[in-house]
């Protein structure tokens, strides 16, 4: 009987990713609330100020969807290249920032330096990934 070899099923990337972005959320929301409450920096604009000191959108919405591209587009990549992307994703991360605190939905202590940002995503960013390698080498 000649049938075709199994294909890797497309759905199998959206259930490796789900853990990788929960993840990815409760990392990003404890970092912001570990950095907001050492006055490193504060979120001016945010909803439910009363309520959350962080951002919710940006850690709920924003970071998710954000680790979702990254992955998918890191899946498509060399590793070679997936580090040279994370490197890339750190950089941009950094002048997204800088340009989120020019437009005043972001606001730094007088002491942050931004290189701190691009090292701090490009880390951020290898852990997810790696993370994201690992749930995938452990999926059936």
């Amino acid at each position: 009987m000649n049938s075709l070899p199994l294909q890797k099923r497309p759905y199998r990337f959206w259930i490796n990713i789900l853990p990788v972005v929960l993840l990815a959320s409760l990392i990003g929301t404890y970092l912001d609330l570990y950095f907001v409450g050492k006055g490193v920096y504060a979120f001016p604009y945010r909803p439910y100020p009363s309520i959350f000191s962080v951002n919710i959108v940006f850690t709920l919405i924003i970071l998710p969807l954000v680790v979702l591209l990254f992955l998918y587009i890191s899946d498509k990549l060399t590793e070679r290249n997936t580090f040279l992307f994370i490197f890339l994703s750190g950089l941009l991360a950094s002048i997204l920032e800088r340009v989120a605190e020019d437009i005043g939905f972001f606001i730094h202590s007088s002491a942050w330096k931004h290189s701190y940002s691009f090292f701090g995503y490009s880390v951020f960013m290898y852990f997810i990934y790696s993370f994201y390698q690992w749930v995938k080498k452990k999926s059936p």
